[in-house]
């Protein structure tokens, strides 16, 4: 009779230490299986994948069902490997049992099955899917109870238990970076992702063109040199003013001219400019990218002017400007190549102060802050609070800046050095 309850026991701790290592690779594979993927094969009509996204919706009922599964099993094998251990050492068989039992949970019951969940969390997660979905609707009373309890606990103790502290856009940008980091995504590559989700982040005074580098016709000129100027510009828009800069009256599109020259048989003195030029509009500064660019696409427009908040004129921003801020700079065959990084010698870099930060970052894989400044001069001036001299140096954020050239009152050239990081 002893030696049949011993055989018939052994054979329940079998059952029960494959129990626990299903719950346990279950909770590995649910925890880190990709949800995109579930999203992706459940659109493709795969029920379990379904299964997998309703249950890590609830990760914390999740998890508490599969503990609760995990931990009643471990501690009933434990158990009967002491009752049996004692029948058949004594007193002695208790210590005898806990190695047996550590080595045997340890071994076949957690590091098992999680090393084979992590190495296949979409199967798995989708083999156990259905079980382990039944097992937490059976027990869902018992685990809210328990979450109650440890939701209690830990208000007695004073920590709070919220949602997650990374937004979507954070935790995209995060996985770009590992990717990036373990050579899965190259860099052309993580700067255009990165450049996506900085739309939401970055306002049009970011990346606009300042009024002072602004190309504007005086609408007081003679027809035929405002016709000749703006045809010879590298630029196809160019804003029209009447007596004041800030006083922007229209804008004249190089298309509409040329088809209005047309129209005059060659005539530019004979052009109604009132007629051709098109209204303008006018953006404030403070407008997220992601909002300008979904407003170009729905005015069809290209072009617009920023304005501050007492309405004064700062500078335009262009379709292509925020273009550029995903895929790079962007040049056609009319553009006027100004280059703002240049290489002077090894590991040292000639920087034009009016080059933005981004640009450098995104040039020299830098990660200079552009909170504060939006180009170099800018940054430098922001972290030195000073206007420096030619000949200044600073160091700051692991660069070394050599003030070169300064015209009046702007940091018109530079000389940048990345310094070796600290042991």
């Amino acid at each position: 009779m002893t030696e049949t309850w011993i055989l018939i026991s052994l054979g329940g701790i079998v059952l029960l230490l494959c129990m626990s290592a299903f719950f346990s690779g279950s909770e590995t594979a649910l925890t880190a299986v990709s949800r995109a993927r579930m999203l992706q094969l459940e659109r493709e009509g795969k029920h379990a994948a379904r299964r997998v996204t309703l249950l890590t919706e609830d990760r914390e009922r999740l998890i508490g069902g599969i503990l609760l599964g995990n931990n009643f099993v471990n501690i009933m094998a434990s158990a009967i490997a002491t009752s049996v251990f004692v029948v058949l050492f004594g007193p002695a068989g208790v210590p005898y049992a806990t190695l047996v039992m550590t080595a045997l949970v340890l071994i076949f019951s957690e590091v098992l099955p999680k090393t084979y969940a992590l190495s296949n969390p979409d199967r798995f997660a989708q083999a156990v899917s259905l079980p382990i979905m039944l097992f937490v609707k059976v027990f869902a009373p018992i685990v809210g109870v328990v979450q109650a309890i440890v939701r209690f606990a830990l208000r007695l103790l004073g920590a709070r238990v919220e949602g997650p502290v990374l937004s979507s856009h954070d935790e995209l940008r995060g996985h770009i970076d590992l990717h990036h980091q373990e050579g899965g995504v190259v860099k052309d590559d993580r700067d255009m992702l990165g450049g996506v989700l900085d739309l939401h982040d970055l306002t049009v005074d970011d990346v606009m063109v300042h009024r002072k580098n602004i190309t504007m016709l005086d609408a007081g000129l003679p027809v035929g040199e405002i016709v000749a100027a703006a045809l010879n510009s590298p630029h196809t828009r160019l804003p029209l003013y009447r007596d004041d800069a800030e006083n922007i009256i229209g804008v004249l599109h190089a298309r509409d001219l040329a088809r209005a020259l047309l129209k005059a048989g060659g005539d530019a003195a004979a052009i109604d400019l009132d007629a051709v030029k098109r209204e303008p509009w006018f953006v404030p500064e403070t407008t997220e990218l992601q909002d300008q660019l979904n407003a170009f696409r729905e005015k069809r427009e290209h072009f617009a002017l920023v304005v501050d908040e007492y309405g004064a004129l700062m500078g335009l921003v262009t379709l292509e400007d925020i273009l550029e801020e995903i895929v790079g700079e962007i040049e056609d065959e009319h553009d006027i190549t100004v280059e703002g990084v240049r290489l002077e010698s090894d590991g040292v870099w000639l920087v034009d102060g009016h080059t933005p930060i981004r640009d450098v970052n995104r040039a020299l894989d830098w990660d200079l802050p552009d909170e504060e400044a939006v180009t170099m001069a800018g940054l430098v001036i922001h972290e030195s609070q000073t206007i420096p001299d030619a000949g200044q140096v600073f160091s700051f954020h692991g660069v070394r800046f050599e003030i070169v050239e300064r015209v009046r009152n702007q940091i018109v050239l530079m000389r940048l050095q990345e310094l070796p990081e600290e042991a």
